[in-house]
């Protein structure tokens, strides 16, 4: 899906994506004015916030169009009806957690190697494997092989080992994210 789901609620926005294989949400701290619900174009949206001043953004809506301020910027985007987004799979319990600088660099490192060629879709992602407090990156092009190791802190001691099918392309667009927060990962419990 190329919608972007913006949800404010009291003192909070999250933003979620969801195409059904790979779901991501993040909330950020917000003045709120009025809470709602809106859909936008996810990558006309992030192509906007890169381009944006480390400032702060104001967004606003009429129902029709959404328009995103930032210092003297400011951009219109025609909005997406929210009824017709589906509805987002409940998040597992958390598995652990890892500060966000080191996801994003070693996510970042295996990323080059990862298959751009769609013909070979299990190429094209990063595989995760996770093993008590050690968590493992690899991808391959077939003539590449890049892995990157780090610790990370399990939420329990009953976490169990795992290996996550490949994160697709969006994977490394959300590491680069520039974030430092916390990333939280979530496994399926064995079967």
């Amino acid at each position: 899906l190329a919608g972007l789901l913006l949800k404010t609620e009291e003192g909070s926005l999250s933003l979620s994506g969801f195409d059904y294989e790979v779901s991501s949400r993040v909330s950020v701290e917000a003045e709120v004015e009025e809470e709602g619900t809106l859909l936008v174009s996810g990558r006309l949206l992030a192509d906007i916030c890169r381009s944006l001043p480390n400032r702060p953004v104001e967004i606003s809506t009429d129902g029709v169009r959404a328009t995103v301020v930032c210092g003297s910027s400011r951009f219109t985007l025609h909005t997406l009806p929210v009824d017709e987004y589906p509805s987002l799979p409940e998040m597992p319990t958390a598995t652990g957690t890892v500060p966000g600088e080191v996801f994003a660099s070693a996510v970042a490192q295996v990323a080059i190697a990862a298959g751009r060629d769609d013909t070979l879709p299990v190429l094209t992602g990063v595989r995760i494997e996770i093993e008590g407090d050690t968590v493992t990156l690899a991808s391959t092009d077939r003539y590449r092989f890049a892995v990157r190791e780090f610790l990370w802190k399990p939420e329990g001691p009953g976490t169990p080992p795992a290996a996550a099918r490949p994160l697709a392309k969006a994977m490394p667009e959300e590491a680069s994210s520039g974030s430092d927060a916390p990333v939280t990962a979530t496994t399926p419990r064995a079967r």
